[in-house]
């Protein structure tokens, strides 16, 4: 025989157990209700794409040295990191396309990410129009020359061709696009995987920092 008290407790402990179920089944539906509404009420748009725009390619021809202004519709991001990593991605996927002017394999993702600030000098001459108005510093700094960091991914440079001039035509094009198409990049640095790299592929200085002016068209390329 089982004790009365024992079977009052068994008793308890199992409508106790029913209670629970109950209450967790409940709380089960009605988070399934609320998934299933947040479903609903999501936006069922396709997210905004970046409406293309003209750009200008300073693209690279090995048959004459030169660089070659060309002319793409692309869509573009309205900041302006992004919109040079874009730019840039295009010009070197150009290079790893078959029939290239300039073969560069160049791999997946061969620019990481491309920083924009100030040039250094530009940061100390800031400091003598200290007593302008304040809508002419505005406009000033508005306008104030940029500094590009192009971080380039290692995989980029170890499908690189070694060669003086073919490096050389690399970092120009990389240089002319950027201030074709952003004005106010006067500078271009260069990093490898976030890193200083001493060169490309064993010949151009990635060491220095490039003026935009020297990536002028040049040897028989017409703006």
């Amino acid at each position: 025989m089982i004790p009365r008290h024992q079977k009052i407790i068994f008793a308890v402990l199992f409508a106790a157990s029913l209670a629970m179920g109950v209450m967790l089944w409940r709380l089960r539906e009605r988070a399934h209700q609320r998934l299933l509404a947040g479903q609903d009420s999501a936006p069922t748009n396709a997210p905004e794409v970046a409406p293309a725009e003209p750009a200008t390619l300073l693209v690279a021809s090995d048959a004459d040295g030169s660089l070659q202004p060309q002319v793409e519709s692309l869509p573009l991001p309205a900041d302006p990191g992004a919109r040079a990593r874009a730019l840039l991605v295009r010009l070197l996927g150009l290079y790893a396309a078959p029939g290239a002017t300039h073969p560069v394999p160049g791999g997946v993702n061969p620019v990481g990410q491309v920083f924009l600030m100030p040039v250094p000098k530009a940061q100390a001459e800031s400091g003598r129009a200290a007593a302008a108005p304040a809508a002419d510093a505005t406009a000033a700094q508005a306008n104030s020359p940029l500094l590009a960091v192009v971080n380039l991914n290692s995989s980029f440079l170890a499908g690189h061709p070694s060669g003086i001039e073919t490096e050389t035509l690399t970092v120009l094009s990389i240089c002319g696009t950027l201030h074709a198409n952003l004005p106010r990049v006067t500078e271009v640095r260069f990093l490898v995987d976030g890193q200083q790299h001493a060169t490309l592929a064993g010949h151009a200085d990635l060491t220095r920092t490039y003026l935009a002016a020297e990536a002028a068209p040049v040897q028989g390329a017409h703006p």
